[in-house]
């Protein structure tokens, strides 16, 4: 009877043991897929940004805003004689047309443009229908997307570096990670990667990463 006791003992201990090595693997993979969880999160959310900024390979969209240097080229439905095209942007924002003279079109899209040269035209024309379109950017467009005061789409007529770029929108907001900024560039039908190491750059430092923007760079601060 003693003999048949230790006997049961003894395997119960021995599954004991058996059931603890079996949980152990199962706890060692949740810290990985975790990690797997948070970098798919990354990934979509950068897909997110690429998608609304960088969509049909950088070509005009319908938010962006005219800027001096483009060139815009206006039409008015039944009046050929109005039709113009090669009208250049100029640096105040407005572009000269028959009739209505300077017309501002700088910092509005195309179907707010088209609605202030249908109002310019209404005395001379009632019921006129325009159409404007960007025919040839000659403005640097680029976003500044995250945690900065002022986050958004800019236009300006020369070029400038990240760290400008970042005081036209306002500086970094308190909880912004310094140290994780990059610029996201098309290249072709890939998208780059480049770095911007703020913190550091405040000390004087990587100073290389202070890079000249192109147009439709976006500045992404998490």
């Amino acid at each position: 009877m003693k003999k048949i006791c230790v006997l049961f003992l003894t395997v119960a201990v021995m599954a004991g043991c058996h059931s603890n090595w079996i949980a152990l693997p199962k706890a060692s993979e949740e810290p990985d897929k975790q990690a797997g969880e948070k970098a798919e999160d990354k990934k979509a959310g950068l897909s997110e940004v690429l998608d609304r900024f960088l969509k049909d390979g950088g070509k005009v969209s319908d938010e962006y805003k005219i800027g001096p240097g483009d060139i815009l080229e206006i039409s008015v439905y039944g009046e050929e004689s109005l039709n113009r095209k090669d009208l250049v942007v100029k640096p105040d924002g407005k572009v000269s047309y028959p009739l209505v003279g300077d017309v501002q079109v700088g910092g509005l899209t195309t179907a707010q443009a088209k609605e202030a040269l249908e109002q310019s035209l209404h005395d001379f024309i009632p019921g006129a229908v325009a159409a404007i379109s960007v025919t040839q950017l000659g403005s640097l467009q680029y976003y500044v997307v995250g945690k900065v005061n002022k986050p958004g789409m800019y236009n300006v007529s020369k070029p400038l570096t990240v760290l400008q770029a970042l005081a036209m929108a306002g500086g970094l907001t308190p909880y912004a990670k310094e140290s994780d900024i990059i610029i996201l560039r098309n290249s072709g039908k890939e998208t780059v990667q480049l770095p911007f190491d703020y913190k550091s750059i405040k000390k004087g430092k990587n100073v290389e990463e202070n890079i000249i923007l192109e147009r439709g760079d976006v500045v992404l601060v998490p």
